[in-house]
């Protein structure tokens, strides 16, 4: 849902007018539609380059893992994860909100990777990596965008309060 659905939304249920304040939300939602478009556009055309790239520093990082054991299956997933958070982080930054990811379910995320077997300590990392090379590849200004929107998945993934380490290459709590 789109941050203008939500606002009136929200007013229609309170039966009321949106507030100045949501009009003014509303205002700057479309004041920053063109630059919101630009950088979704970026990341999907660079998704490929940002996955290896973040797989890279992420298996320089943790190199027993997996996504780096020399299964092309396993690697593929994890790659093509990867591109699935890019593109949600897409849609939320056209969105203006997080509710495409609440929709699509980070919840769902880290119980399906628990019930494989696969390491949240490691998905923490490899988005902070992904994270990483889309702020190289955007710039600071633009990075402001995507940031809470990658937070918000590493937030999603971890244990709360609980801290992870490197052991031997390996990411655990």
């Amino acid at each position: 849902m789109s941050l203008v659905q939500q606002v009136i939304q929200t007013a229609a249920e309170e039966l009321r007018y949106p507030t100045p304040s949501e009009i003014r939300t509303i205002q700057n939602f479309c004041e920053t539609g063109e630059r919101r478009i630009r950088i979704a556009q970026i990341l999907a055309s660079h998704e490929r380059e940002l996955v290896e790239r973040g797989s890279y520093q992420f298996w320089k990082q943790c190199p027993v893992t997996p996504s780096n054991s020399g299964s092309l299956r396993k690697t593929a997933s994890c790659q093509r994860d990867q591109g699935w958070y890019i593109r949600l982080v897409a849609y939320c930054i056209l969105a203006g909100n997080e509710k495409p990811m609440a929709d699509i379910g980070t919840i769902g995320m880290k119980e399906m990777y628990k019930s494989l077997g696969i390491p949240l300590a490691n998905w923490v990392e490899a988005v902070r990596c992904l994270k990483a090379e889309a702020i190289a590849l955007l710039g600071e200004e633009d990075a402001v965008e995507v940031t809470p929107y990658f937070d918000h998945i590493i937030q999603a993934l971890a244990y709360p309060g609980a801290p992870y380490f490197m052991n031997e290459g390996v990411l655990t709590y």
